[in-house]
């Protein structure tokens, strides 16, 4: 007796309803269902389904073995997935979202790595600043960078911590100072993301530990970071930025970053998609190609 089988065929027959279902659904015979059942009992010695003419019932070992075959059977092909999926090629389209300025400034920096690493995928890239759900707009994955993530369904996978930097021109801290506490703020035109919760009261914890939380104001708030830095390098004002985005320009001299001394809660760089029980290969391919990427971040 092919014991696998058997327990198979016990399965299909409970999920199915009923002995003739299974074996359509197993592309076999009535008989041979029924025999594969029959001599499963007799392996276990122990009767696994009431039968009648027109229905059946689980016994109370019947649903016992069901319970522990359910997850056998999950097992087998768990472990028959983790040994062929290195030698499953990723294909076919790749629907991934991601906030829009990480998606312009950051993504956009490897993923033709990516694409050139698995030519048989073709990416459709999504960038926007508002909530997504990516299962109802159907996507493989996303790309998160918050300071917390809802409880949801998804699977999440924490990439890479982000701090935020604050950041002016050199013309504009000539004209108007430099800020060196938090409280100084107060006194500045203060580039304000408008996504970001609090963002006109940010806190900061100072070198001595204590809490400094300052209302801030400015002639400019957006929900793109992108043109928040845009501004700040045209010296409007003093940007709060990921760091992904003005390290560059930091490096470079054309932003200087300011209260270097005070920290706030960074940023965390998240991957997240849909769960299911056998990840496709083009989904784990990008997973681990994002992983690999932030190892050790470019900023």
């Amino acid at each position: 007796m092919d014991q696998i089988a058997a327990i198979k065929a016990f399965q299909t027959v409970v999920t199915a309803g009923g002995f003739s279902a299974a074996a359509k659904v197993l592309q076999v015979s009535h008989t041979v269902v029924s025999r594969q059942v029959t001599q499963l009992e007799a392996l276990l010695g122990t009767q696994l389904l009431n039968r009648t003419t027109r229905r059946f019932a689980l016994t109370e070992a019947g649903q016992t073995y069901h319970e522990y075959s359910t997850r056998i059977l999950e097992q087998l092909e768990e472990a028959a997935l983790a040994v062929t999926r290195h030698q499953v090629q990723p294909v076919g389209v790749l629907r991934i979202n991601a906030p829009m300025s990480f998606g312009l400034q950051e993504l956009a920096q490897w993923l033709p790595a990516f694409i050139a690493a698995y030519p048989k995928v073709s990416v459709d890239l999504v960038c926007n600043d508002r909530f997504v759900d990516l299962i109802e707009e159907g996507f493989d994955v996303g790309l998160r960078l918050a300071y917390a993530l809802p409880d949801s369904t998804l699977v999440t996978k924490s990439l890479a911590s982000c701090e935020e930097w604050w950041v002016a021109s050199p013309a504009y801290l000539k004209a108007h100072g430099t800020p060196l506490v938090p409280a100084d703020l107060a006194r500045h035109n203060c580039l304000v993301y408008s996504l970001a919760q609090k963002s006109s009261q940010p806190s900061f914890t100072g070198p001595d530990g204590r809490p400094h939380t300052v209302a801030i104001a400015g002639s400019l708030q957006a929900n793109s970071g992108i043109a928040l830095r845009a501004a700040a390098l045209s010296g409007t004002g003093i940007a709060a930025s990921p760091v992904f985005l003005v390290h560059e320009d930091v490096k470079r001299g054309d932003l200087v970053r300011v209260l270097a001394d005070f920290e706030q809660q960074p940023l965390t760089l998240h991957v997240q998609y849909p769960q299911n029980r056998h990840l496709s290969p083009k989904v784990r391919a990008f997973v681990d190609f994002a992983a690999n990427q932030y190892r050790e971040p470019r900023w």
